[in-house]
Parts: structure tokens; sequence; C-alpha cells
């Protein structure tokens, strides 16, 4: 078995089988693509029914150079994952990273911008520009709703049910769900789908796409990051701030509001309630509050 054949029949199995993403099909080939450059540059001609732990070990050793131990774990558990699907297929009996144990990791929790921090960022976009009005209906979609990054750039004008005031959202694994949008965000789309989209010569393909970039197509993650990075430098926030930051925002702030977990998780799209507690931060001062408003002995 040659690995650029293993690795093709991976990534099908990735799509077809596990319905994942096309970025978490590419991430989970790309660990696969690292073991690959790294036998080639050590002349070590094995396939991937004959490579065996020790070569895994000393793949890994070479990477803890560069690697911190999230991004180690995040390899590990991607090439178990590649051979878990040789063995499903019967072309190993053993997965040579079952015994290899991954760091251990503590919970990172990403920063989070507080209300007036989010104010600040969409008043210092420029609206005398037709993008300035498409950036604010993008953050304040972000915001309201909570969207992974993904979720927002494959928005469609066809999944917008103002009247019924939700959005159709298609998360990972191609799984929808409806999540609720407020008003002010409506008010923001509608002016830019009234006012500044129709003036875009949009491409073909992209007639029933929500935002879109100067040239009439979807506008890429990166995009994305670009104009959230820029805000971020203009209002001098020091902070480092992503899209997710938005959606971390947004479920940290319900849960700060009495939110129950539970509506947190089907708003985020998650499929199981352990990744939003994981996922939701509880401050100390969130904490206090919540013992002294419901526990017997206050």
């Amino acid at each position: 078995m040659k690995w650029k054949h293993a690795l093709k029949d991976y990534s099908l199995y990735l799509k077809i089988e596990r319905g994942l993403s096309e970025n978490s099909v590419n991430s989970y080939a790309l660990d696969v693509k690292k073991l690959i450059r790294f036998l080639e540059d050590t002349t070590t001609e094995l396939s991937p029914t004959q490579i065996q732990a020790h070569h895994i070990q000393d793949f890994i050793y070479h990477h803890s150079k560069t690697l911190n131990a999230r991004s180690q774990a995040r390899l590990i558990s991607g090439l178990r994952s590649f051979f878990d699907y040789l063995m499903f297929e019967d072309y190993r009996n053993d997965n040579p990273l079952e015994l290899i144990e991954s760091p251990k990791i503590g919970r990172k929790l990403p920063d989070t911008l507080s209300e007036s921090e989010i104010d600040r960022l969409i008043q210092a976009i420029d609206l005398s520009t037709p993008e300035g009005e498409r950036n604010r209906a993008i953050l304040e979609t972000l915001y309201s709703c909570g969207l992974r990054v993904s979720e927002l750039t494959h928005l469609k004008i066809s999944d917008l049910f103002f009247d019924e005031g939700f959005i159709k959202v298609t998360g990972k694994g191609n799984k929808q769900r409806f999540v609720p949008i407020v008003p002010s965000t409506i008010k923001y789309i509608n002016i830019y789908l009234t006012r500044i989209r129709p003036q875009v010569n949009i491409q073909s393909g992209f007639e029933d796409t929500l935002f879109l970039n100067r040239r009439g197509k979807q506008l890429t993650r990166a995009m994305i990051f670009t104009i959230i990075k820029q805000l971020a430098v203009k209002i001098e926030l020091n902070k480092t701030i992503s899209p997710h930051t938005f959606r971390h925002s947004f479920a940290t702030h319900l849960l700060q509001n009495q939110a129950d977990l539970r509506s947190i998780q089907l708003l985020l799209g998650h499929e199981s309630i352990t990744t939003t507690e994981i996922y939701v931060h509880l401050d100390k001062k969130h904490l206090t509050a919540v013992v002294e408003k419901y526990h017997p002995r206050k």
C-alpha cells in the first residue's frame, strides 16, 4: 500500500463516512503528510502497513522540539485516527500509536471580549465605505448568533428567516440548526442586503451567498480574521482575538446572564454538553453570584 493512495482513501472516508467538513479533512490529512515528509527526509522507506511504534516515536520526538504540548497532542490524535482507519479497512492488525501517550495539557481558555470592547470594535468600522456596512453586519452576526467563522462565510440568503426571527446555520458535518437572531442584527444585515450587496458584481455560483468580497465571491476565513485583527489594532485592544472570540464571548455572556448550559449547547451546535462545559468558562465573580443567589445558607 502506497502512502498517496492510503491518504486519498482516508480523506474520502473522513468526508463521506464521517461527514467532516473540508477544513477538518485537510487538518487530519496534514498530520499524515507531516509523517510522510519525515520518512522521506530520513530515507525510511516504509509503507503505511509496515511502520511501527518506534518509527512514530522518532517522528514525534523530532517534532517535539518545535511543537508545544497542545500541538503534539493534536498530532498524535490525528495519526491515531489514520491508523484506526487502516485497521477498520483490515490493512493493519494494530495501531502503532496505541501505547503512545499524548502530553498532558490543561484547558486553554481563550480571551473573551466585554460588551464595551465589542461595541468599540464595531464603532471603529468605517461606515463611509461599502465594506464598512458589510463588516458591521458580519461582526454583529458573529456576536449575536455565536457562529463559527466557517458557518458565517457559508451563510446563504435563503438561510435567513427574519419573519420568524431565526437563521439556518450549517455546522460541522453539514449538521443544521436554527439560531435566533435579534432585531438589531436583522436591521444591519438588511442594510447590507438592500444598499450594498446589489452594487457588487456577483459571480456565478455565489448568487445566494450572503457576505461577498469585492469581486462578488464568498469571503474567505482569512479575510474575516484580517478584518477583526485590523479593528483590534485600530482601537489598541491589547488582546489576541479572532472570529472565534466573538463565539466564545456570546456563550460567556449568555451564561453570565443566567442562561442554562443546555440552551447554550443547542445554540452553539455542540453534540455533547461536555464540549460546552469546557468551552464556556465561568469567572469567580459569576460563581460567587450563583452561590449567593441559590444556596440555602446564603
